[in-house]
């Protein structure tokens, strides 16, 4: 396995709205794992969380090499969709995996987040502070963030949180496909700072990872 690794997290929305939208999302979440692992100068590079999000976040599966990747929850009852909840979360997580990243002596690419949603943010009034504080570029961990339009998705709100780039599923372009050439744009053009770069000799065999009770075995 190569000692530079790209944290991916895959932030789905999951409120009822999405309902007919659930089996295309599993579909590109293995879609995006089976291109990860048919290139060999990615495969064992990228390490990829689901969180499922409506008025809260949930964790579908923590930060995990992509041996396989867990199948999202059907969408529950609440027809919220907040995205500020959602960025903090991602905020005091990424801050948490980095760190636990940079003790196994591995190089650490910037963040990718990869935001799919389907509506308008119900939070509209405080979800601008949380992201503000998500993509602070005093940060040393703040990602990149894509996002991923469907079906009546807010273009105005998605378009400012794709800071990277932004997708929107009425132009054709699939889930997976969109997650796979985001992933490729940056472990092909960028490199990790060098405050990141421990140990050439990093592996990220025996990190302390492992499924936790609740979350999914995932869709092969």
């Amino acid at each position: 396995m190569g000692s530079d690794v790209l944290p991916c997290y895959v932030a789905c929305d999951v409120s009822l709205s999405m309902t007919d939208h659930i089996d295309e999302l599993n579909t590109g979440l293995r879609e995006f794992r089976g291109a990860v692992h048919a290139d060999a100068s990615v495969a064992g590079r990228v390490f990829c969380s689901v969180v499922g999000f409506g008025e809260r976040p949930q964790v579908v599966q923590s930060l995990l090499p992509m041996d396989d990747l867990a199948q999202l929850p059907e969408p529950g009852r609440s027809a919220g969709t907040n995205f500020g909840p959602l960025f903090t979360f991602l905020r005091s997580t990424i801050d948490r995996d980095v760190a636990v990243l940079k003790r196994h002596r591995l190089v650490v690419h910037r963040p990718l987040v990869f935001l799919l949603s389907d509506g308008q943010p119900t939070d509209p009034v405080t979800w601008p502070f949380a992201f503000a504080a998500l993509t602070d570029p005093s940060w040393s961990c703040c990602p990149r963030v894509v996002t991923f339009g469907m079906g009546d998705a807010d273009e105005d709100a998605l378009g400012r949180i794709g800071t990277f780039r932004a997708y929107w599923g009425r132009d054709g372009v699939r889930m997976g496909t969109a997650l796979i050439a985001s992933v490729m744009h940056v472990l092909s053009t960028s490199r990790p700072p060098a405050d990141r770069t421990l140990s050439k000799r990093g592996s990220a065999r025996g990190l302390p990872w492992k499924r936790t009770e609740g979350e999914d075995r995932g869709a092969r």
